[in-house]
């Protein structure tokens, strides 16, 4: 069996006296689509910005590609390969769709062709042909796939998406997850986090449960999904709204 190329062992995080995560223990496979869900507050932000280096855990290590990154910071995980997109696009609204692109490209090492790169990224967003407009007014659904290329900017090995498809109606979530299927076959792993039950189960091969902080289940999408205390933590909350 091969290494894992993400790993997080034991990963707690506090602050104060609020255990906000943890301990954590999961690893995810070059090439998986693991799915990540829990109910507000049930600690899946806290451990997205353990992984992308936006907080340092209280205790237990990130391994990534099998180097320990725990204290690395966050531009230096994008330049190994361990790129995030962010639950609210913040697009540099006076810039140009490809603009934004070009911005984090700067950051990023042996890019020899950055406008290049960029227009590829975009094509396989669906937003070529909106490189030269101004990004402040683009669709919903356009600044989420804006979101999406400037986390692919720089060729990750695992994508983090951050709730892609929040407030989008059914056709464009459709639209997200073909992006997000043809990236994963292109040998990207992707972590989604999501709300949106349906989406998560046709997209993962396998989901993460946590609950005020905790990995409650780790399984298939049906396993997980067929999970009792799931249901009651997971589901009941859903079914109470």
């Amino acid at each position: 069996m091969s290494d894992p190329i993400l790993h997080v062992a034991g990963v707690e995080k506090t602050f104060g006296t609020l255990r906000a995560l943890g301990p954590v223990t999961v690893s995810l496979k070059a090439g998986e689509r693991l799915g990540v869900i829990g109910p507000n507050g049930s600690g899946k932000t806290t451990l997205i910005n353990c992984l992308s280096g936006t907080l340092i855990p209280s205790a237990g290590d990130v391994w990534f590609m099998g180097q320990k990154v725990t204290k690395l910071a966050p531009h230096r995980r994008a330049r190994m390969g361990l790129a995030r997109s962010f639950q609210i696009p913040k697009p540099f609204t006076g810039m140009t769709v490809l603009e934004n692109l070009l911005v984090p490209m700067d950051h990023l090492h042996d890019v020899p062709d950055p406008h290049g790169r960029a227009m590829e990224v975009l094509a396989s967003v669906g937003l070529a042909s909106r490189a030269a407009y101004e990004a402040g007014g683009l669709t919903q659904l356009e600044l989420r796939k804006l979101e999406l290329a400037r986390a692919l900017a720089g060729r990750p090995k695992v994508l983090i998406a951050d709730e892609a498809m929040a407030g989008l109606s059914e056709r464009e979530i459709d639209d997200v997850l073909e992006i997000l299927e043809r990236l994963n076959e292109s040998g990207v792993a992707v972590i989604m986090i999501e709300h949106i039950m349906h989406a998560v189960m046709r997209f993962s091969h396998r989901i993460i449960c946590l609950e005020t902080g905790k990995l409650i289940a780790d399984g298939t999408p049906d396993a997980v999904a067929n999970d009792p205390i799931v249901q009651k933590v997971y589901f009941g909350e859903q079914t109470r709204h």
